[in-house]
């Protein structure tokens, strides 16, 4: 059934302040500015071998992944800006004291239906009931592992604004969401709310729901910034020049939130190994990193824990600062800046001792 699940999940994946643009002007497709991504019967029949033929030891955790539960309260208490990790790419940030929540993703499968898919390896730390009220909810893109219907429909009333990359916003438009909260953006474009700056900025993906719609919608990065903090956000992207430009133009950043797990050789173009996201941060001009899309689904044919260990010992052999936090603890954005240096994360993924060395 798991095979199943992933099989099916692969041909899904594998299938083809600006406000509300004119459809007339944007294009039928979306491209990336250095790859054509695009998937042949052979590429496809190499990726259904794979998995089916998989033989990994700890596709799945074998023990309870620390989670560290967050509440309302304690997210009322505390005032620094503040990074908290909810699961894969799903981050809450408190940044001049606003909450903004990216692709939130709380259903137990990242799929087009609950009955089969992949599935949490835990919990998020808190409920969408237990939020606080939300600034804006940012999208990267519109995969199922980054942009969950249940969740955006349970969230609506929560939140002021929804700012997607171009046509995502559609999406939002089809479940019930008020046209009036929802910005789109193209590369490079910003939209301000309050002292906080969004920016869309290139990334190197693809983007489909379904079967027909592939590259229909545009996939971006994002640059988050307050008073204080400068953050980046990659969304889900294969290395590309763009890190560089991104830095270049709008960094140096307090921290980066990279795309670290669901490689392969097989999709090179389209996600990062870790060599690459590390190269990426530094491309960035980070002055932390914390590795993000990883520890939540089983998305790939590494071992889930395996981006952690690597992305741990790339970043101590470059002296670069890495930020591996358990899910929901807070994470205080401002304190490499202050210390020049962060306490050491604890490696949780090895705790129990249970995972291959």
């Amino acid at each position: 059934m798991l095979k199943i699940s992933i099989l099916i999940g692969l041909i899904l994946m594998t299938s083809s302040c600006v406000k509300n643009f004119d459809d007339n002007k944007q294009p039928k497709k979306f491209t990336n500015t250095e790859i054509e991504h695009k998937t042949s019967f052979s590429d496809f029949y190499a990726m259904l071998k794979a998995y089916w033929n998989d033989k990994r030891t700890l596709a799945t955790p074998s023990f309870d992944i620390p989670v560290q539960p967050l509440t309302a309260a304690q997210l009322a208490q505390d005032k620094f800006d503040a990074v908290y990790r909810l699961g894969h790419s799903t981050i809450l940030l408190r940044i001049d004291h606003e909450f903004i929540l990216i692709d939130p993703v709380f259903s137990d499968r990242a799929s087009p239906v609950q009955w089969f898919g992949p599935k949490r390896f835990h919990q998020a730390p808190i409920s969408i009931a237990d939020l606080p009220n939300i600034k804006a909810v940012i999208i990267s893109h519109d995969h199922y592992d980054h942009l969950d219907k249940d969740a955006i429909k349970l969230l609506d009333q929560k939140v002021e604004y929804f700012i997607t990359p171009l046509k995502v916003g559609q999406h939002l438009r089809d479940w019930g969401i008020d046209d009036a909260k929802i910005t789109e953006l193209a590369w490079w474009q910003t939209t301000e709310i309050d002292t906080l700056k969004f920016t869309a900025t290139p990334a190197q993906h693809f983007s489909g729901r379904g079967l027909f719609d592939k590259d229909e919608t545009l996939w971006a990065s994002w640059v988050i910034e307050g008073w204080e903090s400068k953050i980046y956000f990659s969304g889900d992207s294969g290395y590309f020049g763009g890190f560089k430009e991104i830095g270049e133009r709008l960094g140096p950043f307090d921290l980066t939130l990279i795309e670290t797990g669901a490689y392969n050789e097989l999709w090179p173009d389209i996600h990062m190994f870790p060599e690459q996201s590390l190269q990426a941060h530094i491309d960035l001009k980070g002055l932390a990193m914390m590795p993000i899309h990883n520890g939540t689904f089983d998305l790939s044919l590494h071992n889930w824990y395996e981006p952690f260990e690597r992305i741990t010992q790339l970043a101590a052999d470059s002296y670069v600062t890495l930020l591996t936090p358990q899910f929901g603890e807070a994470v205080n954005i401002q304190v490499p800046k202050l210390l020049q240096k962060v306490p050491v994360t604890v490696n949780w993924w090895q705790e129990t001792g249970q995972i291959e060395k």
